[in-house]
């Protein structure tokens, strides 16, 4: 992010906690993150998913989306490990540079807690802020196999999290589950809204009414963007 000096400084700051906008961890893998809009974006964005029931969950399984992690932006670590070394602070790798070992996530996002990270007694998870469940019911059913395993391992989706808060997620959409860290809460949605927009997911009347309630709380909020492509590269494959 560019830094700005004196008195902007302090201008963005004000107008950031007036906006009620927040620090959010919407960037890909690597690289600078990306945002585009504000004044409406996201909810113009929210208005623009089509709108539909939940479809039966018949035929879900994790392996409709490919095998957990895949390298599918081909840089020889696997994504759970790009997540963490992207949103943890003081990462430690070994054995090369791909090996989280240790990391602080300050704060997590969804809980506002500070929490360690030690590989092996992990209390982080990698969650994918549109459950892979959730877009099964709402298009992804309908897909190949290659746009499932991208928006499986795509970093737009994913964020590092306390696994305990996590756990209590499922594949709940925004009508039935938000962060308890309330501060959190427009972040979450928008990355929702922008991963649907980006994949052709659709939303029920419930959860476009959940998802415009908590953005009308923050109506400068931007619309996350970036991530990887929607079609993962040939070499991989799902059930």
């Amino acid at each position: 992010m560019t830094r700005l000096r004196g008195g902007a400084v302090a201008a963005v700051v004000v107008l950031t906690a007036v906006a009620g906008c927040h620090t959010d961890k919407t960037k890909g893998a690597s690289g600078p993150e990306q945002r585009s809009g504000g004044n409406g974006a996201v909810l113009s964005a929210v208005d623009s998913l089509a709108v539909k029931g939940r479809a039966p969950k018949t035929g879900y399984s994790r392996a409709r989306f490919g095998a957990a992690w895949a390298d599918t932006d081909s840089n020889s670590c696997d994504t759970r490990d790009d997540i963490l070394k992207r949103d943890l602070k003081d990462m430690k790798t070994a054995g090369g540079t791909c090996k989280v070992t240790y990391g602080l996530l300050e704060p997590d996002p969804y809980s506002g807690k500070e929490i360690t990270y030690k590989r092996g007694a992990s209390q982080v998870d990698i969650d994918h802020v549109v459950p892979l469940s959730d877009a099964w019911q709402k298009g992804a059913e309908y897909w190949d196999a290659s746009k499932r395993i991208a928006l499986a391992n795509d970093p737009l989706n994913l964020v590092a999290v306390d696994a305990s808060t996590n756990r209590g997620k499922g594949d709940g959409d925004a009508a039935t589950w938000l962060p308890p860290n309330g501060a959190y809460r427009c972040t979450y949605v928008a990355t929702q809204v922008a991963v649907k927009k980006k994949y052709g997911l659709w939303v029920t009347d419930a959860e476009k009414a959940a998802m415009k309630k908590v953005l009308a709380g923050c109506p400068n909020q931007k619309l996350p963007s970036g991530g990887n492509p929607t079609k993962a590269p040939e070499r991989f494959t799902a059930r």
